[in-house]
């Protein structure tokens, strides 16, 4: 039935139906929309498309062609003026937490309840700004990600579709744990549901979490910027720990992502069956012919460093986080350029949450000076992270049968990449939303 649940979040109640459900019978009249567009950016073939047509029925996309006037009944949305894209994905992002600051504690100090009402927020800034899906990689409170995705999903607050991770799976004290306390301060049991010490833990840990309704695992597999006491460069996983949790997510018809900034922990996390790696601040060029050669996504969050470097300056974040940040930075973006150059999937990612949430699409402008031509960056917030992720047959470009799941921005960011950074018009499930 068209409002009928189910196990993964396609099949799950989608905002705008969620509480129509409660409230009309499965033979409610469908409900048809047609969207006059000016342009449409063809993420498949890579192309512009003008004077175009968008049927739209319910939730789905039935239909795109050649502008033809509709029944005259029809519900019309004119964006003849504008440029429209698919709805764009962020591949990382915090949205359930309380974002970096110059207090390593507060993630402690805020509660369950108030992490989760940060979710609220976030998610609907994360919409307004054109995400409308987005892959959340772990939260320092555990599972609350998963508390703000079905609160999405039953449509209790706007916000984009989130495929979670729930907790962090990392060893004790690693670069997935809160370090660096103050004395007497204690981490509580919620924030170490993926603390594992061997791949026997890992397994049991990952586990529990897909008991616990998560999407996907992460992994942190090195030492990380924004966590005192780790190193990017250092392993914190071994290649048999990240295995076995990339063995109970096959079992889960799921997939791994690894959180990996130095070279040698890249290396593992491929060889291990990664799908994708996070970061991947510190890769070698033998790091992207085997990422390239496996067919593993990069997610490289190239607009952070800059960020940290300002606002962390001047907000006293701690010093071995600008540290950290400094020596990774422009080793990033280098990696990124080779990368490209090389023609490894690169997925759009911004670990949104280090940042401002609705910042998301900043990135954009950071991937083309650093190699993307303008499409390629735009695939990669779309097509490609559907692909990723595994839904390329629901969301990430415009085309039958997927989400309707679109928006609509003013000019032509092909010639203006930052033109992505504006409000846009945002279509989620067919409902278009309030800005």
């Amino acid at each position: 039935m068209m409002y009928q649940s189910g196990k993964k979040w396609q099949n799950r109640l989608t905002m705008p139906f969620a509480l129509i459900g409660l409230f009309q019978p499965a033979y409610a009249f469908a409900r048809d929309t047609y969207i006059h567009a000016g342009h449409i950016i063809d993420v498949l073939a890579g192309t512009v498309l003008t004077d175009q047509s968008i049927h739209v029925r319910d939730d789905r996309i039935v239909a795109v062609g050649k502008w033809t006037e509709p029944p005259a009944d029809a519900t019309v949305i004119d964006w003849t003026k504008r440029t429209v894209l698919p709805g764009l994905i962020d591949l990382h992002t915090h949205i359930a937490d309380t974002g970096t600051s110059e207090d390593v504690a507060l993630p402690v100090k805020t509660s369950p309840v108030q992490t989760a009402l940060l979710g609220v927020r976030n998610a609907r800034l994360t919409l307004k700004a054109g995400f409308t899906t987005v892959r959340d990689l772990g939260t320092y409170r555990g599972l609350v990600d998963v508390a703000v995705r079905d609160g999405i999903e039953q449509g209790l607050f706007p916000g984009p579709r989130m495929a979670v991770a729930g907790a962090y799976i990392t060893i004790p004290g690693g670069g997935g744990e809160i370090t660096g306390l103050p004395v007497g301060m204690a981490v509580p049991p919620d924030m170490r549901l993926g603390v594992a010490r061997n791949p026997a833990e890992v397994q049991q840990k990952a586990e529990a979490l897909f008991a616990s309704g998560i999407d996907q695992l992460k992994v942190i597999g090195t030492g990380a910027v924004l966590a005192i006491g780790t190193e990017p460069g250092t392993e914190e996983m071994t290649v048999d720990d990240i295995a076995a949790a990339v063995a109970i997510a096959k079992a889960h018809n799921s997939y791994v992502t690894v959180h990996a900034h130095g070279a040698a922990g890249i290396k593992t996390a491929i060889r291990a069956g990664a799908r994708s790696i996070e970061h991947a601040s510190l890769i070698d060029d033998e790091g992207i012919a085997l990422a390239k050669a496996k067919g593993v996504w990069l997610v490289m969050d190239v607009y952070d460093g800059d960020y940290i470097d300002s606002i962390g300056t001047q907000q006293g974040w701690p010093k071995e986080y600008l540290r950290k940040n400094l020596e990774t930075t422009q080793a990033q973006r280098d990696g990124f350029a080779k990368a490209v150059k090389a023609g490894v999937r690169i997925g759009y990612g911004t670990d949104a949450g280090v940042y401002p949430h609705g910042w998301n699409a900043r990135q954009f402008a950071y991937m083309v000076r650093f190699g993307m031509t303008p499409m390629q960056a735009i695939q990669a917030a779309t097509i490609s992270a559907a692909q990723l992720m595994q839904r390329e047959k629901d969301i990430g470009s415009i085309a039958p049968g997927r989400f309707a799941d679109i928006i609509a921005v003013d000019g032509n960011p092909l010639n203006n990449i930052r033109i992505l950074e504006n409000p846009p018009k945002v279509m989620k499930a067919g409902v278009v939303v309030e800005q």
